[in-house]
């Protein structure tokens, strides 16, 4: 009886295996009863390894809160946020193959109630409402329109907190901008030299391969990065690792252009107003 046991012991690490095997090739490393989804990974442990130097930056309660993980490839922040018990939480990916395999991890290390569907970021308004945390995690320097998905998730499903990561090329200084930029350094006719300084706000565009992927578009400095989530109406509350930031919604800026019914419709005057 003993070796029969053995026997169906081993027959399910097998069955488990072949099943990895065929949702692969996986980019979350994810333990599933005493497998790895992707042990070789070229970065290491990963995401496992990174979301050790910033999880104390997400409560370890989540008790009765809603989440939303933009981009949630195989699910490992999804499952996350479910662990810190969660009441809700919905994974969005437009890969059908990411979306399998976050569903059957899920399933299969018994996290019930988590809800995983196909939808583009540049659709999150169809989802209908607000959550209290939104995580959006690697998937800005994907994006062929990074500000436009900042805005839509500020204008559609962000409730209170954003946790934001994203690839970053240059120096980590942030430089002090003027509210308003001179054409010319007055009484020159020079343009102005913060637009040469390396801790100025800007975005590198990959137009060919970065580390092999043609959807590695954008790569933005430290101070690109927390301007664009400036502009798009969060506030950096903290920035618990190189890459993250953990930001509120804040008020809207440039509301002139983005109050306009045209432009937005849910930017109103009521928008402006929240905190």
């Amino acid at each position: 009886m003993k070796t029969a046991t053995i026997a169906s012991g081993q027959d399910d690490e097998a069955a488990l295996r072949r099943e990895i095997v065929a949702l692969g090739p996986w980019f979350h490393n994810l333990r599933i009863g005493g497998q790895q989804t992707a042990p070789d990974h070229f970065l290491g442990d990963y995401p496992a390894f990174k979301f050790a130097r910033f999880e104390s930056a997400i409560p370890a309660d989540l008790s009765g809160k809603t989440v939303l993980d933009i981009g949630c490839n195989a699910g490992f922040y999804s499952i996350e946020m479910k662990r810190r018990g969660a009441a809700e939480v919905i994974g969005i990916d437009s890969d059908d193959r990411y979306l399998a395999q976050a569903r059957f991890a899920a399933d299969t290390l018994g996290f019930q109630g988590i809800s995983f569907e196909n939808l583009s970021v540049y659709d999150v308004g169809k989802l209908g409402r607000r959550f209290d945390i939104v995580i959006f995690m690697g998937v800005l320097y994907h994006l062929r329109h990074p500000l436009l998905a900042l805005d839509l998730i500020r204008q559609h499903v962000a409730g209170d907190l954003l946790l934001f990561q994203t690839m970053q090329q240059g120096p980590p200084d942030v430089l002090q901008v003027p509210d308003d930029h001179p054409f010319h350094v007055p009484g020159t006719s020079r343009p102005p030299s913060f637009f040469d300084n390396p801790a100025y706000p800007r975005m590198h565009f990959i137009e060919k391969k970065f580390a092999n992927d043609w959807t590695n578009w954008w790569a933005p400095n430290s101070a690109c990065s927390q301007a664009m989530l400036r502009a798009a109406g969060f506030t950096v509350e903290m920035q618990p690792e190189e890459e993250v930031y953990l930001c509120r919604i804040g008020p809207v800026p440039y509301a002139e252009w983005m109050g306009s019914p045209a432009v937005y419709p849910a930017f109103g005057p009521q928008e402006e107003k929240r905190p």
